[in-house]
Order: structure tokens, then C-alpha cells, then sequence
């Protein structure tokens, strides 16, 4: 099991957003399991100890059996797993270095990913295995999240105004990500593969379903 938290904004950017009297930043905590590419938890809030414990308390009573969790070195999660998993769980953390980047130069530089020059693979509790220590599987579904939910693509003039919206439409992406989408690496729905559904739902079946 990966997790990972991705930014986004409500109203306005953070520098704006008491102002204005927005929400402002936004971060939704992801966990996806890198075998099946099910994603069986996720919430949306601040980047702070209440929702890193949230969201694990919530992942782990999802979870039948002892698994492993690798995320990146948020101080948060250490207590979060803790609470969420006790000892059941082997955890493991990755922690990456980037290249400095200078934002005075041109376009294609300033958007261009850093170039990652150092990783660090820490165990923190369980026997975790270290080869299988990463967050490479949920860091490519925040870019598919990005790329297929609107209010969450960068530049974008259709940045959510309410939280309500913006959490719905996260929730709406994953539904859909996980019952309707067939993967392309597994060749049908994550929810088939974690054997949580026998066949793919149709948008028509989505629909009526997430109305219910």
C-alpha cells in the first residue's frame, strides 16, 4: 500500500486566501494499493496531523490483513500509523532529495520536474520489505487525478469555490477510477482485481448508484 497527499486550492491560493475569506489550500491524502490499483481510501482537508489521522485510521479499517504502507516522510504519519495500526502493520518511509531549481528561468524549466538526486529508505515500524519501500504507483495516480479531474489541474481557471464541490469531485473521480475505468496495466477495473466487484460498472450504473 502507497500513500500520498497532493495540493490543490478552494477559492484561492493561500497568500489570498484569508483575505478573500477562502479555504485556500487543499490537500487530498490518497492510498493506493500498488498491486491491484485500488484505491481504498482518501480525504481532503489540510496537510496536519488531524487529517493524517483521519485518513489512516480510515485506510486501516478497510484493511482485512497485515499490510505494508510506504509513504513519504510527512512528520504526520509516524503517529498516524501508530494510531491507525498499532503494531499490525510494516511501514516504511521514502524520503527524496531534489535538485535546486531556479524559478527566474525560462518556462520549460519552471515546469519541468526536478531532477531527483538522492533517496533515502527508512524503516519506521514491522519488517517491511525495503526493496518494496516507494510511493512511485500513487505519485503517477496523482498525476492521473490531475489530468482527468479538472479542478485540480495546474494553471486552471476551474479551481473549485466551495469545499463541498471540490471534495465531491474528488470522490466522483475515484468512484469512477476504481468501479468504471478498465487499468491499463491489469486489463479491467482495480475493483475487479481486489475482488470487490465481478465485473466493471457502466457510468449509467455510477450514476444511479452514487445517487442512492
Amino acid at each position: 500500500m502507497e500513500i500520498d497527499e497532493i495540493w490543490g486550492f478552494i477559492g484561492a491560493k493561500r497568500n489570498r486566501a484569508t483575505a478573500a475569506g477562502c479555504y485556500g489550500d487543499v490537500w487530498t491524502f490518497i492510498a493506493l494499493d500498488s498491486d491491484t490499483k485500488l484505491i481504498p481510501a482518501f480525504i481532503v482537508g489540510k496537510r496536519d496531523a488531524y487529517h493524517a489521522k483521519a485518513f489512516i485510521s480510515d485506510l486501516a479499517g478497510r484493511l482485512q490483513k497485515r499490510v505494508q504502507v510506504s509513504s513519504d516522510s510527512l512528520h504526520a504519519y509516524a503517529d498516524a500509523m501508530e494510531r491507525g495500526f498499532g503494531t499490525e502493520v510494516d511501514y516504511g518511509q521514502i524520503s527524496k532529495t531534489y535538485s535546486f531549481v531556479n524559478l527566474t528561468q525560462n518556462a520549460a524549466g519552471r515546469y519541468s520536474p526536478a531532477e531527483v538526486i538522492k533517496v533515502e529508505k527508512t524503516i519506521v515500524s514491522g519488517m517491511p520489505d525495503v526493496s518494496r519501500i516507494s510511493t512511485s504507483h500513487v505519485e503517477k495516480q496523482n498525476h492521473t487525478l490531475r489530468m482527468h479531474c479538472r479542478r485540480l489541474t495546474r494553471l486552471t481557471n476551474a479551481f473549485s469555490k466551495k469545499f463541498e464541490n471540490f471534495q465531491a469531485a474528488v470522490a466522483l473521480n475515484f468512484a469512477y477510477y476504481n468501479f468504471v475505468k478498465t487499468h491499463g496495466a491489469i486489463r479491467m477495473t482495480p475493483a475487479q482485481a481486489a475482488g470487490v466487484e465481478s465485473s466493471a460498472w457502466t457510468v449509467a450504473e455510477l450514476v444511479e448508484r452514487c445517487g442512492e
